[in-house]
């Protein structure tokens, strides 16, 4: 299958560069899959289209201020590095900075030099120092950070919140404090990723009151979003593509949840893509079922993937040759996403992250 396939022409205005004033006022498209048909709403009126027999699964990570600015140590050059997963200590560096806090990450780094092992940076007034210990990839590097406090303290006071790259905010700190509320779902718990699970921005309380009216449950699982939600298809066809594995947890309430939903009749309801990607991964490994596990995700859905646990899905309207159009793709049908894709420009819809939201039925 060629990754061409999945091209759309978006024009440039349509990518949503800010929030709504208040949440819970995006656009909704409906999409019958069965039907076809495709119904213009709002997400507060997401309720009319569930029942009491239904089970919606939400992503609870938390997004933290993952990206910071600093200097290099020995030239004053400037440096940004966006941490993406821990990592364990090397042997030894507990002992060898025994009077600092130490901490290991994986990151991305982004400087106008190369990253090698042994250059130092500092951050956050210097109170960060960032010691690289390894060069792993394309502009990842293993770092090693020393501080006198924790390190998530420092990131909370100094670290920027990473929005995508084509929201542009240009260093305005007002927008970055606005970023710091609205990039992040109002139930957020789990702290440890650097994008947010885009299509749960949309709900607020009183979108969640109506749910429980309707007797509608909810359960949650946890997948850190990591910047591989990024990461574009640069294959030419879409089976050479390797998605980046992101950690995951799935609790025993959340497995009962989904059992239970399934044996009484009703459909697994699905916030964005990154929850699809935990429940279809721990039900890949499981014979067709969730169950209480933790571990990482790489699995990569494109069409003809056969569901095996999600039935429906609220998600965003996601980029061109992206994984996540893909994925939609795989659950409505590529020749239904792009018809729906289509009219969404025509009816001017708000894309991407920000964005207004596509509830697939």
């Amino acid at each position: 299958m060629l990754t061409s396939d999945f091209y759309y022409d978006l024009p440039q205005e349509l990518i949503a560069q800010e929030p709504l004033p208040m949440r819970g006022m995006s656009r909704m498209m409906v999409l019958h899959r069965e039907t076809r048909a495709i119904e213009h709403r709002l997400v507060r009126d997401l309720p009319e289209y569930l029942t009491a027999k239904d089970l919606l699964v939400l992503n609870d990570t938390k997004v933290f201020p993952a990206r910071l600015q600093g200097v290099w140590a020995d030239t004053g050059g400037a440096v940004e590095l966006l941490l993406t997963d821990p990592l364990p200590l090397p042997v030894g560096a507990d002992e060898k900075y025994a009077t600092l806090e130490t901490t290991c990450w994986s990151c991305i780094s982004g400087s106008g030099r190369g990253v090698r092992a042994g250059l130092v940076a500092h951050f956050a007034e210097g109170q960060i120092k960032a010691e690289i210990l390894e060069r792993t990839g394309e502009g990842v590097c293993t770092v090693l950070f020393h501080v006198q406090r924790p390190l998530m303290e420092l990131l909370h006071q100094f670290g920027q919140t990473p929005v995508p790259p084509y929201i542009r905010r240009k260093g305005d700190p007002a927008k970055e404090r606005a970023d710091r509320e609205r990039y992040q779902t109002i139930y957020a718990r789990e702290v440890g990723a650097v994008a947010a699970p885009t299509a749960g921005l949309h709900f607020n309380d009183a979108i969640f009151e109506a749910l429980e009216a309707k007797g509608i449950k909810r359960a949650t699982v946890t997948l850190h979003v990591g910047p591989g939600t990024f990461k574009p298809v640069k294959c030419d066809t879409v089976e050479s593509h390797k998605m980046d594995p992101e950690r995951y947890s799935v609790s025993k309430d959340t497995a009962e949840a989904v059992q239970h939903c399934k044996e009484k009749g009703g459909r697994v309801v699905a916030v964005g893509s990154t929850t699809v990607r935990t429940l279809e991964t721990v039900a890949s490994a499981n014979n067709g079922s969730v169950v209480a596990t933790e571990g990482a995700s790489s699995i990569f859905i494109y069409p003809p993937y056969s569901f095996k646990v999600v039935d429906a899905m609220l998600t965003n309207f996601h980029l061109p040759q992206s994984t996540l159009i893909m994925m939609v793709s795989a659950l409505a049908g590529r020749e239904l996403i792009f018809k729906a894709y289509q009219e969404a420009i025509r009816q001017q819809y708000r894309f991407f992250s920000y964005g207004d939201c596509m509830l697939i039925l």
